[in-house]
């Protein structure tokens, strides 16, 4: 898109932009920008969120024995 369509129509692109488009637009036939989408900010983590709400066994970190360990290596 030229930039003088990108200027008539900026308010449209825009709307388009938001929905996930990506826009370039040149002048004289070359591109010299690029209209894109900004990523959605990310959620900041909430830690804790299931504190008492899991358990984890006291043997957790224990070796697997002889049979269980043969099963995960396919023996």
């Amino acid at each position: 898109m030229n930039i003088h369509e990108a200027k008539t129509h900026l308010s449209r692109l825009v709307d388009e932009v938001a929905a996930g488009a990506e826009v370039i637009i040149a002048k004289a036939g070359k591109p010299m920008a690029r209209l894109s989408p900004i990523a959605a900010p990310m959620r900041k983590k909430r830690l804790g969120m299931l504190k008492g709400k899991i358990k984890v066994p006291d043997d957790f970190n224990a070796p697997l024995d002889d049979k269980v360990l043969a099963a995960f290596e396919g023996r």
